[in-house]
Parts: C-alpha cells; sequence; structure tokens
C-alpha cells in the first residue's frame, strides 16, 4: 500500500473506490491498524459510490513510529490523573487530527465526509469543530467528549486494556500465546448482540499481527487520549451535519458518553445500537452500513449551491 508524507510523517493509506466520488475518511480507533476497518465494510462504501480513504495513524501498522518520544510510566500517570494533576502526553489527539488533515491535502482531497471509531471519534470530533471547510458530514462512533462526570469503563473492560501481555508473547514462535492472550481480552468488549465468529476474529487478529506490532505506540496513543481536554465546548461550535452512534452494551466508552455527545452537537442525530458494545464485528459493520451512506447523501444534499466541486475529486 501507498505512504503519503503528511505532518512531518509518512502516513500508510489505502483507497477503495472511484477518486472522482465524493470522500469518505475513515479514522480507526486506539491502536488499531487501517485494517481495523473491514475490507467488505471499506467497499460496501465505494459500492454505495464513495471514494474511500482508511489509514494508519501515527505510531501504528506502517506509519511512523515515534519511539523517540518515549513511553510515560504508565502507573505513574494513573496515579497523576486520579489527583487531578496534568499528564504530560508525548503528542496529543490535537496532533493526530493535523495528521488527518495533513493526510487529506496530500492525497488533493478538499473536503470529506470525516468517521472515526473511538479515539478515532474523538480525532474527527476535533476535525469537525477546528476545520469545518474541510468536513462535509462527521460520523462519530463509539465515542466520547471527554466531559467529567461521564463513566468510564467497567472494571473488567479497563483491565483488560491495561492488562501487560505474557512475557515474549509477540515474539514469532509465540503468535498462538498472543492470539489467544487477545481473545481473552476482546471477550470483555465484543458486542453480546453482535458476536464475531471465533475463527474470524482469530483470522483478523493473525492479519494484524503479520501486518505489524508496535505496542509501545498504542501506549502513546493511550496516554494523548488521557491527556486531553475536555472537547465539550468544541462540540457546541460544531456545524456540519453529525451523526452519533454508540451501542447500549459498550463496556469501554459506556453508552451515556455517546449521548452526551448528541447532546452537546448541535442538530446531531443520535443512534443507539442494542447489542453494540465496543467492536467491529460483522453485525456491527451492518448496522454502520444501514446508517451512513445515507447520513452522507443527506448532507451532500443540504450543502449550499456551488460547493459541489468540493465533495469531488479530482482523478
Amino acid at each position: 500500500m501507498p505512504q503519503a508524507s503528511a505532518n512531518g510523517l509518512q502516513l500508510e493509506y489505502e483507497r477503495f473506490g472511484d477518486a472522482r466520488d465524493p470522500a469518505v475518511i475513515l479514522i480507526m480507533g486506539l491502536g488499531m491498524q487501517l485494517i481495523g476497518w473491514p475490507d467488505e465494510f471499506c467497499q460496501s462504501l465505494a459500492d454505495e459510490g464513495f471514494h474511500v480513504v482508511r489509514f494508519d495513524n501515527r505510531d501504528v501498522g506502517l506509519s511512523s513510529y515515534l519511539d523517540h518520544l518515549g513511553t510515560p510510566s504508565l502507573p505513574w500517570n494513573l496515579l497523576k490523573r486520579r489527583m487531578g494533576l496534568t499528564i504530560k502526553a508525548p503528542y496529543s489527539l490535537d496532533d493526530m487530527t493535523a495528521d488527518t488533515l495533513a493526510l487529506m491535502d496530500a492525497l488533493g482531497i478538499d473536503a470529506a465526509h470525516i468517521a472515526g471509531v473511538s479515539m478515532g471519534g474523538m480525532i474527527a470530533q476535533l476535525i469537525a469543530a477546528r476545520a469545518p471547510q474541510r468536513v462535509l458530514s462527521l460520523s462519530s462512533i463509539m465515542s466520547t467528549s471527554g466531559a467529567a462526570g461521564l463513566p468510564g469503563p467497567s472494571r473488567a473492560a479497563l483491565t483488560a486494556l491495561l492488562r501487560r501481555p505474557p512475557r515474549n508473547a509477540y515474539a514469532e514462535c509465540n503468535r498462538a500465546t498472543m492470539i489467544d492472550w487477545l481473545m481473552r481480552n476482546i471477550a470483555v468488549i465484543r458486542s453480546p448482540g453482535f458476536p464475531t465468529p471465533p475463527e474470524l476474529q482469530r483470522a483478523r487478529l493473525q492479519r494484524s499481527l503479520s501486518r505489524a506490532i508496535h505496542p509501545a505506540g498504542m501506549r502513546r496513543q493511550l496516554f494523548a487520549v488521557a491527556a486531553a481536554p475536555d472537547r465539550s465546548a468544541l462540540l457546541a461550535s460544531i456545524s456540519v451535519p453529525s451523526l452519533i452512534i454508540h451501542g447500549s452494551h459498550d463496556p469501554l466508552i459506556p453508552p451515556a458518553c455517546g449521548r452526551d455527545c448528541a447532546a452537546k452537537i448541535p442538530n446531531a442525530r443520535w443512534v443507539e445500537v442494542d447489542g453494540m458494545a465496543h467492536d467491529m464485528a460483522p453485525g456491527v459493520c451492518e448496522h454502520l452500513l444501514s446508517q451512513l451512506p445515507a447520513h452522507f447523501r443527506q448532507a451532500e444534499a443540504a450543502r449550499p449551491v456551488g460547493s459541489e466541486a468540493k465533495a469531488r475529486q479530482p482523478a
């Protein structure tokens, strides 16, 4: 797959569909590679008439790693957070927002439908607030405003997120051990109403581990999320058509967080999916595909006369 020079980094990306169609930028969540957006999901959006771009965020997958920034102590910074002290992250969600906009620049995309899940939803919110002229619509999925007082992860979900893997689990010879460990963690956040067949989940994990392994990057991304300020005021400034989708059974970012986003973004449409948790199970993807194309088209139809050219990209 190709790479683009963006914001001083090399970002790995992949396109689906015709570059002359309206663009959709897909932003993945914490530690997840671009293949976290399943191939069939991206192709389905392309078949609906959209130019789909998925990419590896900084520090994961095949994009630039930032190991020179170091990795702060997780236990010490968790203690600081509990004490109400400031956490200093190696980089911020604003930096990752700049990455996405720079990738759009590199690909010649003036404006796009911006969709993100979890951490990717946080970045999508920032793009919509800070660069509305680049956004045809916002779709924030299983995400949060980061406001104080919102419920946090369940104890089981937080443990799964922070648990360290077995010693040497990332070694090629221990790949089966690593997959078994990941399967146990995923079981905590999987969607009870849309179970992923175990063989498919294992195949997805095998593909991800074979493509790239960079746990230090995930930890730095986690610090970017933990250090991010409350986005409530920014959400209130968003003027683009917005869709908020959340699962009723999400143990990592509870549904109250999604409802909070929908309440704070003017005229946002709220969709709560019963039985959905915090994964991209095939059934979850089907629900997203039942919502996103219509949302994109409605946003395009509502654009002012004369702006259509920006919604379509050069061949």
